[in-house]
């Protein structure tokens, strides 16, 4: 009782920052649509598109050599997470989010740089023990293994008083564990363990955060991810420790192997092996690449980008290229989100069809949207707006200047009080020719955003885009009938 009424006000003042709550919201989101079981990759989506270098790195992953089979030239996320699968997708975000997070909270403190540099090079360890067997299980142990150092990195960018104490006591020659339960009243795993539940990690990520003993009577998996957690965040202590000659680091990497070299399934030489020529890596800053491609330049990015109609061009091929037996909803959201990435639209939302009456928001992308979506719905009966002209229309409509007089009294009162920031926006109806749109997808850009125009040809390809996905609807409708 006294150590949850202690953790629960040491969390209370970590969360006093105000970036941290932010961090715990979106591994809580990420979390929560890895366990979704109705197949809705709505939500995984949007967190990975939130974070512009994150998307990067995904469909990167999925373009590479290893997935070449399935067909290359992935463009969008929701395509990128049927290749990769949501598990392994959803542990790389929650991995590098958590990596992001403390990069950008660096204090100017050597010591709190330091403890980062390890945890991520703790977690490279991990990655490249792991990079030729099966990707979800070699995510899963990064996530194990950083999440093993998160509680030191809580008490050293959040705790600085404390922490201070601590490598004082240590200092006189106190083990940490001994000095954390002296000044904090718990232990750095402890404080971990307490960030896992409240980010509600799964109970496998928990077990592999644990320290290994050969001779517990563990899962499999788990003895195996406590295997892998510790041993790299032994290399990384070894590799960061200052003053070491080179013949101590490579004596003490050689015991480490020699340790946990069964538990691995690995020759203990080779293994050894593999550790030391990530020491000369990491003099050469080579071991630091997966986190510097998440800073790398976005202009030189953007220059590799295909251009708009060739993006949206994408999305009709992946979505044709999705299993007829596919819900709706996921055609939806790779739909969504092609025109956010192809027009680089600030926020995207989803309007369905409900019953013969109601057009309502479903699905959208982009700062504070899902605050929004409840609000966001209209009658289908004719009113004289540009919403109604939309859905009587079998193509899609520009709005240039949302702010024009003329124009804002064809604007409903509902948009107007939820989007009265757009500069300008696109309505895209999505119906098989002939009859009612069964959808209507909507885009803008901010006012703080440069102004935007929509080209003919780039308007083709949309409503291109809006025909394939309501004959996705049609063929999938005919498939369950």
């Amino acid at each position: 009782m006294v150590k949850a009424v202690l953790l629960d006000r040491l969390w209370a003042r970590i969360n006093e920052r105000g970036d941290f709550p932010m961090l715990s919201q979106s591994l809580r989101t990420t979390v929560a649509a890895m366990s979704n079981d109705d197949f809705d990759f709505n939500a995984l989506v949007g967190v990975v598109l939130s974070d512009f270098a994150l998307t990067q790195k995904v469909l990167r992953l999925a373009n590479s050599a290893m997935y070449m089979a399935f067909g290359g030239n992935i463009t969008t996320i929701t395509r990128a997470l049927m290749v990769l699968g949501m598990d392994a997708v959803g542990h790389l975000v929650v991995g590098l989010k958590i990596v992001d997070h403390f990069h950008h909270s660096a204090p100017r403190r050597i010591d709190a740089k330091l403890e980062l540099n390890r945890t991520v090079l703790s977690g490279c360890v991990a990655r490249k023990l792991t990079e030729n067997g099966d990707m979800r299980a070699g995510e899963e142990a990064v996530v194990c293994t950083l999440m093993r150092q998160v509680g030191k990195l809580l008490a050293v960018f959040y705790l600085e008083a404390e922490w201070d104490q601590i490598r004082h006591q240590c200092d006189q020659g106190a083990t940490e564990d001994d000095a954390c339960l002296e000044v904090l009243g718990v232990t750095f795993d402890e404080l971990g363990r307490e960030a896992a539940t409240r980010w509600r990690l799964p109970e496998m990520i928990r077990e592999g955060m644990g320290d290994y003993d050969p001779q517990e009577n563990e899962s499999r998996q788990g003895q195996w991810l406590r295997a892998i957690t510790n041993y790299s965040s032994e290399v990384a202590r070894v590799l960061t420790t200052a003053h070491l000659t080179e013949e101590e680091r490579e004596s003490n990497i050689t015991d480490l192997a020699q340790v946990y070299g069964r538990a691995l399934s690995t020759d203990a030489d080779l293994l050894a092996q593999m550790s030391l020529a990530l020491a000369k890596e990491e003099a050469n800053g080579g071991v630091m690449h997966e986190i510097n491609e998440l800073h790398a330049n976005a202009d030189a990015i953007a220059r590799e980008s295909l251009n708009v109609e060739a993006r949206i061009a994408a999305g009709v091929v992946d979505l044709r290229a999705l299993p007829p037996d596919s819900p709706f909803s996921t055609a939806l959201t790779l739909a969504n989100e092609t025109v956010l990435a192809g027009l680089g639209f600030a926020r995207t939302v989803v309007f369905v069809r409900q019953g013969a009456d109601v057009f309502a928001a479903q699905r959208g992308f982009g700062p504070g949207i899902e605050s929004m979506l409840p609000k966001l719905r209209f009658s289908a009966a004719f009113q004289p707006d540009v919403f109604h002209l939309a859905i009587a229309n079998s193509v899609g409509i520009f709005i240039e200047d949302a702010h024009a007089p003329k124009m804002i009294s064809r604007l409903p009162g509902w948009y107007r009080s939820t989007f009265d920031d757009a500069r300008a926006f696109v309505l895209l109806p999505v119906g098989v020719r002939g009859e009612r749109p069964v959808a209507l997808l909507y885009g803008d850009w901010l006012d703080t955003q440069e102004p935007r125009r929509i080209s003919q040809t780039e308007m083709n390809a949309l409503n291109e885009l809006a025909y394939e996905l309501a004959r996705f609807l049609a063929r999938s409708s005919a498939d369950t009938a």
